[in-house]
């Protein structure tokens, strides 16, 4: 590409970094925050909880990495129209075509990355997520420590423990056994620990004492001991089943899926506008790339105003992909409608490539323009009259 080249390229790939790793990072809080209960009621660690909600960051990548390119390409074909340095490149006599291949390159590599991402990295990173939620979830040990509350660990068992302290011990522990219509057990201890083994899951009780209440006597038997240990591997839930969505599927379980699978049977149409969709995934970084181009790629003098093309760039990649999110929602039932996403794709890239090959200057119409200015024109006079008034 050249040094010119290697120069578009470095500033608009590091642009689109830090573009994609902010707007990850900002929408990765939003949803992580709605898993907080995993924390707060399930006595899962911070870590647990970090791990647990950064395995859904691949599949925010997988939307957001064709956002941030077109944003990094219009920042970089801003900058440069903004420089003059687009008018330079064109006076030297460097055509379009040699102009736009850092921004091929840059959008090959969005490109491979989504793609990659697409096959198996999000289906992967889902399917670890539905795992490991439906673990802690299903554990009872974690469920049980929940301060303040009466847990029903089965039918006629209860538990309860006053507080969680920060160094894991339980305070105020207390287990109503009334399991055994004969007898009745309850257990009080002052503190207790959680102690997990290859043998199993144990309580060990501190400082504590047994009732036993024998339904045909009176009065019950109390027994106090300093440590006692209480068995909770028998309440452990087994397996659990998974079931995983379409979009947690391999694309290669979307392009065969198995005929018996229950899923595949009641939403085969699921399972098709999901493959189209995956297949999209990767062409979009072009089509906004073509997109951002067509619009702002061409010279430019600095009185020529760059805000209607930006806004025409914004509308056109909104436009474009609105247009895929309703091809795949109406494919579901329909297929012909899932083709619409194909054409609109291709039709983008084919004209916009077009219009930059011939050096041609997108314009919004006359009316537009006069309607933008009489705008700009009225409030720059509010503005002056405004500041006349100060005294």
């Amino acid at each position: 590409m050249g040094s010119i080249g290697g120069y578009i390229f470095r500033t608009t790939f590091g642009a689109f970094l830090v573009v994609l790793i902010s707007l990850t990072a900002v929408i990765w809080v939003t949803q992580a925050l709605r898993d907080l209960d995993i924390v707060t009621n399930q006595g899962q660690t911070i870590l647990v909880f970090i791990g647990i909600t950064s395995l859904i960051i691949p599949l925010l990548i997988l939307v957001i990495a064709p956002i941030a390119l077109v944003i990094a390409v219009a920042h970089t074909l801003n900058k440069l129209g903004t420089d003059s340095e687009i008018i330079v490149m064109n006076a030297a006599g460097m055509p379009p075509i040699h102009l736009i291949r850092p921004f091929i390159a840059v959008a090959a590599v969005v490109s491979i990355l989504v793609a990659s991402i697409s096959v198996y990295i999000a289906p992967e990173g889902l399917r670890m997520l539905r795992r490991w939620v439906t673990e802690v979830r299903a554990d009872l040990v974690t469920n049980i420590v929940q301060p303040g509350r009466f847990i029903p660990i089965e039918s006629g068992l209860t538990f309860h423990i006053r507080e969680r302290r920060p160094n894991g011990l339980l305070a105020g522990l207390m287990l109503d056994d009334r399991r055994n219509p004969r007898e009745r057990i309850t257990i009080v201890a002052e503190q207790g620990e959680i102690i997990k083994n290859e043998r199993g899951s144990f309580l060990v009780l501190e400082n504590g004492s047994i009732q036993r209440q024998d339904a045909k006597e009176r009065d019950p038997h109390i027994v106090l001991f300093d440590k006692n240990g209480f068995d909770l591997s028998q309440f452990a839930g087994g397996q659990q089943t998974i079931n995983y969505s379409v979009r947690e599927r391999y694309l290669w379980e979307l392009i065969s899926p198995d005929p018996n699978d229950p899923a595949y049977k009641a939403q085969p149409g699921q399972f098709r506008a999901e493959f189209h969709d995956r297949v999209m995934a990767p062409i979009y970084p072009f089509a906004f790339m073509v997109i951002a181009f067509a619009y702002l790629g061409a010279p430019r003098t600095t009185r020529q105003s760059r805000a209607w093309s930006i806004l025409a760039v914004i509308g056109g990649v909104a436009g474009l992909r609105l247009i895929g999110f309703a091809s795949t929602v109406f494919g579901v039932q329909t297929p012909a409608f899932l083709a619409l996403q194909y054409v609109a794709a291709f039709a983008v890239i084919g004209l916009g490539g077009f219009a930059i090959a011939r050096g041609l200057i997108i314009e919004p119409p006359a009316f537009l323009l006069r309607a933008g200015d009489m705008i700009a024109d009225y409030f720059a006079r509010r503005i002056g009259s405004t500041a006349g008034a100060k005294p």
